[in-house]
């Protein structure tokens, strides 16, 4: 079973407009609303590849029930603690062919009793836990090494964790003794992480940086190079990985889809290609949807086989 961690999960809703007047008033016609966050995303996408999942985290208020109330009517197995606070909202405004604001509530404060509750209840769900995903930003009231204190929490149980974060959690985790399985930075947490500009698109550059001391021990490093697939470390191998050129409808989420291809394949004990195709796979599919998190499995096969994969 794959475990997805989502601690500041939100109900996420799009408003689609074809213009985004400021100091007005604004009328949509069509809202999307989704139960959100990035681990989340990687819940629905796993679910749709019919590969058994259950999704914690922390929710609390109506808007926590809400979210619960729909994992149910996508038949998403969960298993969340909850608080005296309410779960944040996102909104997404799609507007002007193609730009996109984002309004992003901070999310709840947990307090030490939220914090111990929800660890005791996250080391009795490592009981059936194959595989961990932990994705997103942390709620207020948590330090910043505490995804490092759950990985470490889950080694003690021999599960292995996808770290999948940003900034000082990502920073903490990677720097703890116990290190995560797998991380996915962009181009911009690279930088941040090496304290030196990125390209991404340089790969001579990108293999000379994903073989920096400060990823020492981290066993996969997954970079996202967008229409150009992404660039991969496994241990001491490098590989290239390239995928077709498709009708991108909706990107948002696909760096998310692509962490439950990695979760599924690694899970299911994949050679290194199969692991990046997988991943690389998801991630187009939920490109090709207009939902956020969302692939169609009936593709999954023609399009795992137009990625490849190469050493470089």
């Amino acid at each position: 079973m794959i475990l997805t961690v989502t601690m500041n999960p939100s109900i996420d809703m799009a408003y689609p407009v074809k213009h985004l007047e400021i100091d007005t008033v604004n009328r949509v016609a069509n809202v999307r609303k989704t139960a959100g966050g990035k681990g989340l995303n990687v819940s629905r996408v796993i679910a749709l590849m019919n590969r058994p999942i259950t999704a914690t985290g922390v929710l609390g208020g109506y808007f926590g029930q809400y979210i619960e109330h729909q994992l149910d009517l996508t038949h998403i197995a969960h298993s969340f603690t909850h608080i005296d606070q309410e779960t944040r909202n996102s909104i997404a405004i799609l507007h002007d062919d193609g730009d996109q604001t984002e309004l992003l509530e901070a999310g709840p404060v947990l307090t030490a009793e939220d914090t111990a509750a929800f660890l005791k209840h996250f080391e009795s769900l490592l009981e059936s836990a194959d595989i961990i995903t932990i994705s997103g930003s942390l709620p207020g009231g948590l330090p910043t090494d505490f995804y490092a204190q759950m990985i470490a929490i889950a080694d003690q149980h021999h599960v292995k964790v996808l770290l999948d974060a940003s900034g000082e959690a990502l920073k903490a985790g990677i720097a703890a003794d116990i290190k995560p399985l797998l991380i996915k930075p962009n181009e911009t947490e690279l930088a941040a992480l090496l304290h030196t500009p990125v390209d991404k698109h340089n790969y001579p550059a990108l293999k000379q940086h994903l073989s920096s001391p400060v990823f020492a021990g981290v066993e996969w490093i997954v970079v996202s190079l967008g229409a150009a697939g992404a660039f991969v470390k496994h241990n001491t191998d490098f590989y290239k990985v390239t995928i077709p050129k498709i009708n991108v409808v909706n990107p948002v989420g696909s760096g998310d889809s692509t962490t439950a291809g990695l979760a599924m394949a690694l899970e299911a004990g994949e050679d290194d290609a199969t692991v990046m195709k997988t991943a690389m796979t998801t991630g187009m599919l939920n490109t090709m949807e207009a939902e956020t998190g969302f692939v169609n499995p009936d593709l999954f096969d023609e399009y795992f086989a137009k990625v490849t994969v190469e050493k470089f």
